[in-house]
């Protein structure tokens, strides 16, 4: 008899523990259920969440997968504490918005400037403030991508001074590459500008327009290297000539890892510049970009393809691996493409041609025409800038 008690009891235990293990694996098929149907791509969307000891953790920016999870765990009738912290955290406060201030902001994988470049976000670029740490914010840019950005690029709002900042007249910057001056006759100057970024406008004269960053400083930037904002807005277009002009004042930029701006770009940095240039914002990755629009070739018949339309190079499926794409280019008619590959160039496929790209032609896969093709994950800087 005093062998049965203990014997009782390690059964009881088991019993328990084969419970406590089994509760466990059903919560994280539903966190990982949730996480597939509401932020399938970490780069666009933050679901971190954890359950250990009936409790759930981590954090997330999307309040309905929130919702969702607490839902699916009270359906299953699983007992838990919630601790999952919703962002935008509330410690920011009232100013979680903000707007970029140098004429590109680096914008990277960790809260560190020795991490990788993620992405990069234009003067006057309207972002969303997740966290904070230390000097770095965690932010969202308007097509959505997620990474760390220094506070020193930024300046922090709240929703009522973006609205008035959307508001004021502006001015979009033309010139690839160029400088807010101290006065009109070009002395001093205040910052470096690129091609997209968007300043308020204060005056103009018959020489310059005097502006105003996000942050306060104004200064001067001559008449030739900009456009009120309506009129550059009114001018964009996505007809061939749009598109290879803009494509062609890149040439030789250096590529970048990470770079969206004619500074330094890299392969989807690149067509996603020319495609904002003109008015429309696309998908930040070659990944993402693959997935919008009308499919047009799949067996290399160039006879398809139109100006304007994005090929895909990368590593097709196999039986034991998925699909990679690497690289994008755009095309721009007679059997050529241009792209950012060690610096924007021109290819070919024709294998007469002094540009004939034998490497391209070997890993690619297929082309894809998003101008014209609505897209909820394609927009027009309206939408971003109004």
């Amino acid at each position: 008899m005093k062998k049965t008690v203990p014997f009782c009891f390690l059964i009881v235990f088991l019993y328990q523990a084969c419970q406590v293990e089994d509760s466990e694996d059903r919560v994280q098929v539903l966190i990982d259920a949730t996480q597939q149907e509401f932020a399938p791509d970490k780069r666009i969307a933050l679901f971190d969440v954890s359950w250990e000891g009936g409790v759930l953790s981590g954090e997330t920016n999307l309040p309905e997968a929130h919702r969702a999870l607490l839902q699916k765990l009270t359906e299953e009738q699983i007992d838990f504490v919630d601790s999952v912290g919703l962002l935008p955290d509330p410690g920011l406060g009232t100013t979680y918005l903000a707007l970029v201030t140098n004429s590109v902001a680096n914008i990277r994988s960790e809260p560190k400037h020795s991490a990788e470049l993620a992405t990069q976000a234009l003067m006057g670029t309207p972002l969303k403030v997740l966290k904070e740490s230390g000097s770095w914010y965690l932010v969202q840019t308007p097509d959505a991508y997620i990474s760390w950005v220094d506070a020193a690029a930024i300046v922090r709002l709240d929703p009522q001074a973006m609205e008035e900042w959307m508001e004021k007249e502006k001015v979009v910057v033309t010139e690839m590459i160029g400088s807010v001056y101290r006065n009109e006759k070009q002395n001093g100057i205040v910052s470096d500008i690129t091609a997209g970024n968007v300043l308020e406008l204060l005056e103009t004269s018959s020489q310059a327009f005097r502006v105003q960053l996000a942050d306060g400083r104004t200064g001067f930037i001559p008449i030739d290297q900009a456009l009120p904002y309506d009129r550059w807005k009114n001018s964009r277009s996505t007809d061939d000539n749009a598109l290879i002009t803009t494509a062609e004042k890149m040439m030789g930029s250096p590529y970048l890892w990470g770079g969206t701006s004619p500074k330094g770009l890299d392969c989807s940095g690149f067509t996603k510049t020319i495609y904002f240039l003109n008015g429309k914002v696309i998908p930040r990755d070659a990944s993402q970009q693959i997935l919008e629009g009308e499919l047009v070739d799949s067996e290399k018949n160039w006879d398809n393809l139109q100006v304007g339309d994005l090929l895909f190079f990368g590593v097709p499926a196999t039986a034991e691996s998925k699909e990679r794409v690497v690289h994008v280019g755009m095309w721009i008619g007679d059997n050529r493409f241009i792209h950012s590959r060690g610096r924007v160039r021109i290819s070919s496929f024709d294998p007469k041609d002094e540009n004939y790209d034998a490497y391209e032609l070997g890993r690619y896969l297929r082309t894809k025409r998003i101008r014209n093709q609505p897209s909820e994950r394609i927009l027009s800087v309206d939408q971003i800038l109004q």
